[in-house]
């Protein structure tokens, strides 16, 4: 009788398959749970974010009630508990006001670094609003504006009467031409 010989993986080989199968799985699952646990990350860091913002906008709108130094708070988003630190530092400017908020994932008692920390200033104006707008057609910045029409400006150009606006003054710019009696728009 003949003997066929058959042809097949030995018990060697399939195991060193398995082996290339299993570090290859590995390998694929290590980098999904790295991207799972990098965009649970970025989830919280943005709304880390936007609970700060959230905060500096309270404070910009209670500005006028700033007394402490710092203020602590905690509240709920996005199904979570979170907790934020407000601190206020003095500036250079006496009557501006630097605030930075930290925020943390979790109750007061959750320790470690912020996910997410935004910065601001606050104070009162320097300066009257429009005073520092520089003309850059003219490399000059236009004077107070006064409610009189005519007569000089305090840097002692002559003023012209503006023709869209008859009682504000403008030093040296051309009138603004009338609006298109169809389109409402300047040309």
């Amino acid at each position: 009788m003949t003997r066929r010989s058959s042809r097949g993986f030995t018990l060697v080989e399939v195991l060193v398959a398995l082996m290339i199968v299993a570090i290859g799985l590995a390998a694929l699952m290590t980098a999904v749970s790295g991207a799972a646990r990098t965009s649970g990350y970025l989830r919280d860091k943005t709304l880390a974010q936007w609970i700060a913002l959230n905060r500096i906008t309270e404070v910009r709108l209670t500005v006028n009630k700033l007394g402490e130094n710092s203020d602590l708070g905690q509240l709920e988003f996005a199904n979570r508990t979170w907790h934020y630190d407000t601190r206020y530092f003095d500036t250079s400017i006496a009557t501006m006001k630097r605030v930075v908020v930290r925020v943390w994932a979790g109750d007061a008692k959750t320790k470690g670094n912020p996910i997410a920390e935004a910065t601001s200033f606050l104070g009162s104006t320097l300066w009257t609003p429009g005073g520092s707008n520089v003309d850059w057609t003219t490399a000059s910045t236009p004077g107070p504006q006064t409610p009189a029409a005519g007569g000089a400006a305090p840097n002692g150009s002559p003023t012209t009467p503006n023709p869209a606006n008859p009682g504000a003054p403008t030093q040296g710019t051309p009138p603004v031409p009338p609006p298109n009696p169809g389109t409402g728009q300047t040309p």
